[in-house]
């Protein structure tokens, strides 16, 4: 192995850092910028789940996150009493009830994501130049392609 192959290594574990340390102050800054009250991270990962795959019961959402169906169980509490969440009978088992988001959560989502829009544009708008905001458009491809799925093109 030669010289080259180290340094083109270094450089791929800086690069890699500094993407890092991007994404975690990135996320930090966005959820500075919604209101997201004091739901915890596996609250608002059933919610997303709820949101992207649809109706759900409370086992299905247990297993699609690796947890117990009584600690899934008390999650789903928690969001239904603060109204995020609200279950009906399942058409085809009623013995079964499916959870959805409410119509208070999906405005609550929206407005939230908005609110995170607006920030990021305006700070992109105030903070870099149009040159600079040329630049940061040709780079967006090759970002997206890093945390594509593999059967993405």
């Amino acid at each position: 192995m030669d010289g080259s192959d180290d340094k083109q290594r270094s450089a791929g574990g800086s690069l890699a850092h500094q993407l890092r340390m991007f994404a975690r102050k990135l996320k930090r800054r966005l959820r500075e910028q919604a209101d997201t009250g004091d739901l915890t991270p596996s609250q608002t990962a059933v919610l997303l789940r709820l949101e992207e795959h649809g109706p759900a019961t409370t086992s299905a959402l247990a297993r699609a996150e690796g947890m117990r169906s009584q600690s899934m169980g008390s999650i789903v509490a928690v969001l239904e009493q603060a109204g995020l969440v609200a279950g009906m009978r399942d058409p085809t088992d009623g013995r079964q009830t499916l959870l959805s988001l409410t119509d208070h959560c999906r405005r609550w989502v929206q407005d939230s994501r908005a609110a995170r829009q607006d920030w990021l544009s305006r700070t992109i708008e105030q903070r870099l130049s149009a040159a600079e905001r040329d630049r940061l458009a040709g780079i967006m491809p090759l970002l997206l392609r890093l945390v594509a799925d593999r059967d993405e093109p």
